[in-house]
């Protein structure tokens, strides 16, 4: 099997104009194109929507966005997808989360967590199993520690990385090289 990417990345110089005006943002917010949006690219409309869905999604809200970006770790572990691994983990850090937070995802049970923090990681891995896995029990457990607002962000964090490390394995997008202040960490 290779491990080509099945739909060539779309540089910022070939892609249209709307392309080019969401790469032009990525690379100010995050200091890199994520190779996702070079090939999402091909469709800017949808770009744009993807990029306008996970802005306020993984922003500060009601959770901390470093937390939120653990959580899209966690989920990009049991999906086994090294990209969304390695974005996400570059994101938390760039978010504030200490080296010790990223490292420990994997092992979150006896990571540096509070015990809110490894019940959203919890959820993470029940999710992944399936929704059916989050019964009654283990769902007054959350609504014992996260407020309403809490859990919509949590849920939707958890859900949403099921689906974007399947879309980037399954094209086999490789994985964005680190942006260049990130790069010596």
């Amino acid at each position: 099997m290779s491990d080509a990417p099945r739909i060539p990345l779309l540089e910022h110089e070939a892609a249209s104009p709307d392309a080019q005006k969401i790469y032009d943002a990525l690379l100010a917010a995050r200091g890199v194109v994520p190779n996702m949006f070079k090939v999402l690219g091909y469709r800017p409309e949808i770009a744009q929507g993807v990029a306008g869905f996970l802005k306020p999604l993984l922003a500060d809200g009601a959770l901390p966005g470093s937390y939120k970006e653990l959580i899209a770790v966690r989920v990009s572990q049991q999906l086994h997808s090294p990209y969304a691994i390695r974005a996400h983990s570059i994101s938390a850090r760039q978010k504030g989360a200490r080296e010790e937070q990223i490292e420990g995802v994997a092992n979150f049970e006896s990571g540096p967590y509070s015990e809110k923090e490894k019940l959203g990681f919890r959820l993470a891995d029940r999710l992944h199993r399936g929704p059916d896995t989050v019964d009654e029990v283990f769902y007054s457990s959350l609504k014992s520690s996260f407020a309403d607002p809490e859990l919509i962000e949590l849920f939707l964090t958890a859900a949403a990385f099921e689906m974007f490390p399947r879309f980037i394995e399954g094209l086999r997008i490789p994985v964005t090289p680190p942006p260049a202040a990130s790069a010596s960490k």
